[in-house]
């Protein structure tokens, strides 16, 4: 009785043994027939709308005396971009900055003898925010005729930037997806089988980069701001089972 008993437990842990097994093969074929394939969209875009900086300086032992200096070049800088067809709610003059300036003496040793006041430095930074993209680009440029006014303004290079970049990158995700997807599909049909369900999808990371230029990819994403003509690129990756 007992023999038989002993019997019965090892035909049961055989049965079990195997059962696992093929269960266990059963779900690595699982795993192993699915195809995970990346696509890629791209879309080139031209830049609607545009910012552009400047900054402007005025210097003076009277603090009083070198704000009003300030302000009669802040009035040229209106009157002038006015002239150029800028718009008053696109101009924003901002808050001026004011520095005390001092003229350090040091000794022949380079220690500190004496530090002398030097004036009041006031500097203001001006904005302007446009979607004539154009127009704004040209004054950037031709902004130098202010001196003949006696205005020294620092211009910076414009930056571009796009209203519709979420729509854009709607289409360019549907984009990358089908191309992701007839890629699945052909390695599917060269393998002798056909495509099944999606099991997973992850989008890459967007970038943004300047239109024909040389600018690598970042991990973290590029956004270029210093081309007007602008190439965008993401990338889909899809998993699919097969059958």
């Amino acid at each position: 009785m007992k023999q038989n008993l002993n019997t019965i437990i090892i035909a049961f842990a055989v049965i079990v043994t195997g059962f696992l097994l093929a269960n266990g093969y059963k779900n690595r074929s699982k795993t192993a027939d699915a195809i995970s394939v990346t696509g890629s969209g791209e879309e080139n875009f031209t830049s609607d709308l545009i910012v552009w900086r400047g900054s402007f300086s005025k210097k003076d032992y009277d603090l009083k005396t070198a704000y009003s200096e300030l302000n009669k070049d802040q009035q040229a800088i209106r009157k002038y971009l006015s002239s150029k067809g800028i718009e008053s709610d696109e101009l924003i003059f901002e808050a001026v900055d004011i520095q005390k300036d001092f003229f350090y003496d040091y000794d022949q040793n380079g220690q500190l003898r004496n530090t002398v006041f030097n004036g009041y430095q006031l500097t203001q930074n001006l904005k302007v925010q446009s979607k004539n993209v154009d127009r704004v680009e040209n004054i950037s440029r031709e902004v130098t005729e202010l001196i003949d006014a006696g205005v020294e303004l620092n211009s910076f290079p414009p930056e571009y930037y796009y209203t519709k970049l979420a729509q854009l990158k709607v289409k360019m995700i549907e984009s990358a997806t089908k191309d992701a997807k007839n890629r699945a599909e052909k390695i599917a049909l060269n393998a002798g089988g056909s495509l099944g369900k999606l099991k997973t999808a992850d989008m890459g990371v967007f970038q943004i980069t300047g239109e024909n230029s040389s600018e690598q990819f970042s991990w973290g994403g590029n956004f270029n701001t210093s081309s007007k003509k602008k190439t965008a690129n993401i990338t889909i990756r899809l998993k699919y089972e097969v059958n």
